[in-house]
């Protein structure tokens, strides 16, 4: 019987399938094309992701939003009235407001529903190494843990989980501001990839250029090999922004040379494809403590 609630949001990228064979619930941000509002759901049942990611190929700007407060309120509070306390693993506070915005909607739950428990765990990443996080939630729940003796387990690893990703467009990475114009088109121009990490305080920083796109595969793979630990007790996840041949390519490149236990591969969801692009690809991997913090790309 579980004694609480575990949520993520629309950036962890998780099968809807696994989510429902985990016991995992997720609170859905939302994203606008041409003026119009949808909730950003992982089962792609608005728009295939195919759809989506077209959209953008086309020119189409998406714009994101954080989790509604109306969708946390609820979200909490029907597992507080279910007699559950909440664990909330949201996306890195580097990347989105949303755990700022449930933070006064927690505080004042816990107030309507004495004895109840709402913990917030910053993930200091996204996509699947947010998703490998709540993963984790969902194990030790299981071995009988509280919700306080988890949280404070997930903060205690969360800078474990490391992220290798680069995109096939700097154009979309200028949009949001994380790239100059200048930069994007040369880059895009000399076909400079960027390898992307997450660092000690949850924001993405391109730690070199990859020149060519026929050394990504190889370079990141490069990478996982160098950083991961104990590979036979972990899942390689890897994640994609409509680009399956790329990913599957990568899952390959790495298990001839790294024998990790299982390999997990999806969609990057709407909500962080938003600012990437389509084409991107990421790997998440558990290894050592991170400690470098990243300056301007």
């Amino acid at each position: 019987m579980a004694s609480f609630a575990i949520f993520v949001d629309s950036t962890a990228d998780m099968d809807v399938e696994l989510l429902k064979e985990k016991n995992i619930d997720y609170c859905p941000m939302n994203y606008t094309i041409e003026d119009k509002e949808y909730p950003a759901l992982l089962d792609w049942s608005v728009h295939s992701a195919k759809e989506f990611y077209d959209f953008m190929r086309n020119g189409v700007v998406i714009k994101t939003t954080q989790v509604p407060v109306s969708v946390f309120r609820e979200k909490f509070e029907n597992s507080l009235k279910s007699g559950l306390d909440v664990l909330y693993v949201s996306c890195s506070s580097a990347l989105s407001g949303s755990v700022k915005t449930a933070l006064p909607i927690a505080k004042a739950l816990m107030e309507e529903y004495p004895g109840r428990k709402i913990r917030l765990v910053d993930s200091l990443i996204s996509s699947l190494g947010q998703a490998n996080l709540a993963l984790v939630a969902a194990e030790e729940r299981n071995k009988g843990k509280d919700v306080d003796e988890v949280a404070d387990y997930l903060e205690s690893i969360r800078l474990t989980r490391h992220q290798y990703a680069t995109v096939e467009n700097l154009e979309y990475l200028k949009r949001c501001g994380r790239v100059s114009a200048t930069s994007a088109f040369f880059g895009n121009f000399f076909g400079i990839h960027p390898l992307i990490i997450s660092d000690k305080i949850g924001q993405n920083y391109a730690i070199r250029k990859i020149k060519g796109a026929k050394n990504v595969i190889p370079e990141l793979a490069a990478e996982i090999k160098k950083d991961v630990i104990n590979p036979e007790s972990q899942t390689l996840y890897i994640s994609h922004a409509d680009n399956l041949a790329q990913a599957e390519a990568l899952r390959d490149a790495v298990l001839a040379e790294v024998p990790f236990k299982d390999s997990y591969i999806n969609f990057i969801g709407p909500i962080v494809g938003a600012s990437v692009g389509p084409g991107t690809i990421s790997a998440y991997i558990i290894g050592e403590e991170i400690t470098v913090m990243g300056g301007e790309s």
